[in-house]
């Protein structure tokens, strides 16, 4: 059985789609197709505030994309060598929040330490980072998109606890995304099984699933990487056969194997 994967895929260099794997060990021919791309902003600006580990009281990253901003920045010798030479140690003698393990991991290239990576979504990340932080402490760095929910912000303003926010990267529609749907579809057929990243694919893409599917979209068993994104798609009406217990590759392949399975979750 085939599975659409709406999501960018992994770096080459770092081996194979870790989702294409586990899929495939239940049998499942996956696909990717990218759905997003992003433009870094406001990089002088982000690296300004590293520069400056005594004016927060920690650093917040639920997007791999902020990490991805960081490392740019670090290609520049001068910034990599102050981030080597100090910055790096003095923020880790500071608390970094993360959401999900893909951001975790990045998080640990740059040289940093993070935790509450198994909080899996922003809504219980803020739990985390309230039950941990005083109110009116330090300002929490929170480097984020453009189209970040406000969930995070909302839950740690409600409690007291300070947030910076600085926006690094924007988010808009892959230029290839409505050709490369339109190729699967035409090459693949209807999958069995669709599954979404985040409430912007849902956004980019559905309107053009429902019309490349046509009568058979009742068929195809939608999948969501989480809550956020599994409330996105019912919001516009479609139907959510499972969602990942936590975002990662191998609770995916997992709801994924069940809903296929037994055609319900």
């Amino acid at each position: 059985m085939k599975v659409l994967l709406l999501k960018d895929p992994k770096d080459k260099a770092s081996g194979p789609d870790p989702y294409i794997k586990e899929l495939g060990l239940y049998g499942f021919e996956a696909t990717l197709i990218p759905v997003l791309s992003f433009e870094f902003v406001s990089l002088e600006s982000l690296f300004e505030k590293l520069s400056h580990p005594e004016c927060y009281g920690g650093l917040i990253f639920t997007s791999p994309r902020a990490l991805e901003a960081i490392k740019i920045c670090l290609k520049e010798s001068s910034k990599n060598k102050a981030w080597s030479k100090s910055l790096k140690q003095r923020w880790n003698s500071k608390p970094v929040y993360v959401v999900g393990k893909a951001t975790a991991s990045l998080v640990e290239e740059i040289g940093l330490t993070p935790q509450g990576e198994e909080s899996g979504n922003a809504e219980k990340l803020a739990e985390y980072i309230c039950s941990r932080e005083k109110p009116n402490s330090s300002a929490l760095l929170f480097p984020c998109g453009a189209l970040k929910r406000e969930v995070l912000p909302t839950v740690l303003r409600e409690k007291g606890v300070p947030l910076e926010s600085v926006t690094v990267y924007q988010t808009a529609q892959h230029t290839d995304l409505q050709e490369s749907l339109s190729r699967y579809f035409s090459q693949q057929g209807v999958p069995a099984s669709i599954v979404f990243f985040s409430p912007s694919g849902v956004k980019f893409c559905l309107q053009n699933i429902q019309k490349l599917s046509g009568d058979f979209i009742n068929h195809i068993k939608f999948a969501a990487i989480g809550p956020t994104t599994a409330e996105a798609l019912e919001g516009a009406g479609i139907p959510v056969s499972c969602t990942a217990q936590s975002p990662t590759a191998p609770d995916l392949a997992a709801a994924v194997q069940k809903a296929l399975g037994s055609h319900n979750c």
